[in-house]
């Protein structure tokens, strides 16, 4: 674990000066609202207490050095002569490349990089690396920080550097979120508000230990058949077909794209009373949403595996749950539960034992407060 502490004595040890800078942006983990993203859809995901952190100086040059206390591994580059290579340094590339295709002028900079998101567990560690670089070039080349702009330059780095077609809601969350708060984004318009989370319940993510696999298909198989679906109704995406609509003319599509489509049209409508039942206070009503949601993922878009259900299911049986369910791509990683704030510790010793009983794994369990979007200090 590679807190901030522990990333500004590194940087001194290797370059014999503080640094003149820290950023830092947070990993995620979405409350509700899965595989809605890329169907124009709502999302309620909220930043959470695990970040990656750079300490960087500028430099005279238009050069970037960056050493990985995680990787153990420097990688140099020349702003001016951008070329792909392999690693965790392609989406500071990524970045640097994205934001000056869109007009910014680009400092160079020194810089160490750690951090404590969880790799591969669909925590959001490569947004909160795409989000914390970007955070790094506008300290040192002075231009101004626009959340949802730099959310964007994030999302373009991974879709046409890294190569991996994600949707905008972990940068945006990681660049916008508020302290205390859950985001809720229309993915479509980009448009957000902060929704505060209910006093006395916690958020705790449970790593089941088990990774998503080559699921490339999988996921493009499934937006296929979303976009199919809405091709039937006649719309541009799910997102504008209402739960009436879809009830009355379901029975004429063809039975796992009818699945695929319900799931995407209840979970908006998931999302939409999250957000109201958070605006109450109303704890209970956000669990069973958890609850409606993971069922749906497993039934009808099939995207859970055997350990998410497991842990799922675990978690639902302790009586300090209010909800749980698998959170992210799905097919591995993790899943989220609403608990009582005042018996997280009972809760996880309970469920990681029963998991264990289950399953023959062990989880790892996070407890998590919502933070703030990716920030810097002047040191």
């Amino acid at each position: 674990m590679k807190t901030e502490g522990f990333v500004i004595q590194a940087f001194r040890d290797m370059f014999g000066d503080k640094p003149t800078t820290l950023v830092r942006a947070p990993g995620r983990v979405n409350l509700i609202g899965e595989h809605t993203d890329y169907n124009d859809g709502f999302v309620l995901p909220m930043a959470i207490d695990r970040a990656v952190w750079i300490a960087l100086r500028p430099r005279d040059d238009r050069r970037v050095q960056i050493h990985s206390l995680d990787y153990e591994e420097t990688v140099e580059f020349p702003l001016d002569d951008l070329r792909k290579g392999e690693g965790w340094g392609e989406y500071i590339k990524g970045v640097a490349n994205e934001l000056q295709v869109e007009g910014f002028k680009l400092a160079g900079w020194d810089g160490i990089l750690g951090g404590d998101v969880p790799k591969g567990a669909g925590l959001s560690s490569s947004a909160a690396l795409e989000l914390a670089a970007t955070r790094a070039f506008a300290a040192v080349s002075g231009f101004d920080w626009q959340p949802a702009r730099m959310a964007q330059i994030g999302q373009g780095a991974e879709n046409r550097w890294v190569g991996v077609n994600c949707g905008i809601m972990d940068q945006m969350v990681s660049a916008a979120a508020q302290a205390g708060h859950a985001l809720f984004l229309d993915c479509r318009s980009l448009e957000y508000e902060h929704v505060p989370l209910p006093q006395g319940v916690a958020v705790v993510v449970m790593d089941t230990s088990t990774r998503r696999g080559l699921v490339d298909s999988a996921y493009n198989e499934r937006r296929t058949q979303c976009e199919a679906a809405a091709e039937f109704f006649g719309v541009p995406a799910l997102r504008d077909v209402s739960l009436e609509e879809f009830n009355r003319k379901n029975s004429e599509l063809e039975n796992t794209v009818m699945r695929r489509a319900r799931h995407i049209i209840t979970e908006n409508q998931r999302v939409l009373q999250a957000v109201a039942a958070m605006r109450v206070g109303d704890v209970r009503k956000l669990g069973i949403l958890f609850n409606e949601s993971h069922a749906s993922l497993r039934d009808d878009f099939e995207v859970t595996n055997e350990a998410l259900n497991q842990i799922v299911e675990a978690a639902q049986m302790h009586s300090a749950c209010l909800g749980a369910r698998m959170t992210g791509g799905g097919f591995g990683g993790c899943a989220v539960a609403l608990v009582d704030r005042e018996q997280v510790e009972a809760f996880t010793s309970a469920v990681m034992e029963a998991y264990r009983r289950r399953s023959g794994l062990e989880a790892q369990f996070y407890a998590c407060q919502p933070s703030q979007g990716a920030s810097m200090a002047m040191l």
